[in-house]
């Protein structure tokens, strides 16, 4: 499996865990006597999938380029 496939594996499974995390930790904290560092739980899942989802932003942009870059190579 090539790099860009498992990266754009790896945000949806991030997803999903993203998802599930926030759905615990609201249920966490609506308990009557709450443990506040749950709350921080979703954030590992949330930052990686700000760096995963960057990279899946920027990578139309940067085939592109290398696109452009090739064709003035062979004129």
């Amino acid at each position: 499996m090539n790099l860009n496939k498992w990266i754009r594996q790896s945000h949806r499974w991030l997803a999903v865990a993203f998802t599930a995390t926030v759905i615990i930790t609201t249920v966490a904290l609506a308990q009557e006597e709450p443990v506040i560092w749950v709350s921080y739980v979703p954030l590992l899942p949330l930052a990686l999938l700000l760096f995963t989802g960057v990279y899946l932003f920027v990578l139309p942009y940067t085939a592109k380029r290398g696109r452009q870059r090739s064709t003035a190579r062979a004129k």
